[in-house]
């Protein structure tokens, strides 16, 4: 891990990431948070969780470095556990920079704010993009493998994706694993008319 204390601000490749909170509505089981301190090299394991403020200077001092292929809300925790933070940067980072931008969800996102239009502030503050981690192909499995804290968590996910899809590019995604028929969620994203992406699973080597 690089000897700088927890990130905020952090990359891989040509993504630029932030990593807001710690906190999350999902305790997976396969979660990469189970098992390293971060990635990249990098420590997102956070002490505290960044105030507005400290995450538009940590961007400030690396947006501009170079050309970035996008900025990505996805740290150790769901994003949309502080939804107007989210917002926020996504409007500065359109503002100062122009990055797109894009939001890797659990879909929780009004369950965790409730009589809030989520879907529709994320695409007005700028989001361009959408990765919502379904992770099964039916309820049970969710709840099984995702163990949920909220009530209807997994039917909550797939209507933010449709919802989702209908205002920006939108993704489903799922990790390769045994107790998960990857085939079926992808027919779940053809049927409600987004795109898939499968994520390779990494156990951990003991």
């Amino acid at each position: 891990m690089r000897d700088m204390g927890p990130a905020v601000v952090y990359w891989l490749g040509g993504g630029l990431y932030l990593n807001l909170t710690n906190r999350c509505s999902n305790r997976c089981y396969f979660c990469i948070r189970n098992f390293a301190l971060g990635v990249g090299g990098f420590n997102l394991r956070l002490t505290v969780e960044p105030s507005l403020r400290q995450v538009i200077e940590g961007l400030q001092r690396v947006i501009h470095r170079r050309r970035w292929r996008e900025l990505v809300f996805c740290g150790f925790g769901e994003p949309t556990e502080r939804l107007d933070c989210v917002l926020e940067v996504a409007r500065w980072t359109k503002l100062y920079a122009g990055t797109p931008v894009r939001l890797d969800t659990n879909g929780h996102g009004r369950l965790l704010n409730p009589g809030r239009d989520v879907v529709r502030e994320l695409r007005r503050a700028g989001v361009d993009r959408v990765s919502v981690s379904l992770n099964a192909h039916d309820e049970e499995t969710y709840n099984r493998v995702c163990r949920p804290e909220l009530e209807g968590a997994y039917q909550e996910a797939l209507r933010f994706a449709e919802e989702a899809g209908k205002e920006m590019e939108t993704e489903v995604t799922a990790v390769t694993i045994p107790e998960v028929d990857v085939g079926k969620v992808e027919e779940i994203a053809g049927r409600i008319g987004v795109k898939f992406r499968g994520r390779r699973y990494q156990p951990p080597l003991w």
